[in-house]
């Protein structure tokens, strides 16, 4: 079997000059990149004490559940504003160009719960952050945060550090 880092497909120049974008569809469109990069992030979980998984939309979703499933743990959304019938706790962040507000339901996450957080990327910690905080709001505990990838020319992990929150990455790449 590959490496999971053969499953990445690397696009230089994208979205601009200078920039390579790593593409998680092609680890997704692959069924052994995918089993792979599953397996992989729920290896990181060995040993974690925890009571529920969150993902952001969309990615999160992708890598969060089949992880729940496993583990028989619940799995809570976090999506963008407007897309959650009940009622809901949100927080704006900052974006690269702009910002964006991420919503959780009030009443997925109860007091004392610990959490972790399952996404695809780790790039500048923003809505990482933000989740963190929506968590926190509702009472639970951040344990540890799982990426697929990083970008750690970004300097997301800097972010988290002060939170004392463990943060693992699958692959961890040096430029941005």
């Amino acid at each position: 079997m590959k490496r999971i880092e053969e499953y990445v497909r690397s696009i230089p120049d994208f979205p601009e000059e200078g920039i390579i974008f790593r593409d998680v569809t092609s680890v997704l469109q692959d069924a052994d990149g995918l089993r792979l990069s599953i397996d992989l992030m729920q290896k990181e979980l060995e040993g974690v004490e925890f009571d529920v998984i969150v993902g952001p939309e969309s990615r999160g979703f992708i890598f969060g559940v089949p992880i729940a499933y496993n583990l028989h743990k619940a799995f809570v959304p976090v999506r963008k504003k407007g897309k959650l019938p009940c009622e809901t706790v949100q927080m704006e962040y900052d974006l690269e160009y702009g910002s964006a507000v991420i919503e959780m339901h009030k009443d997925s996450i109860k007091p004392g719960q610990k959490v972790v957080i399952i996404d695809d990327l780790m790039a500048t910690g923003g809505t990482i952050e933000a989740i963190i905080k929506l968590i926190e709001t509702l009472g639970g505990e951040v344990v540890k945060v799982v990426f697929l990838m990083e970008l750690a020319g970004l300097k997301g992990r800097e972010k988290l550090t002060d939170k004392k929150i463990e943060v693992s990455s699958v692959i961890c790449y040096e430029g941005k």
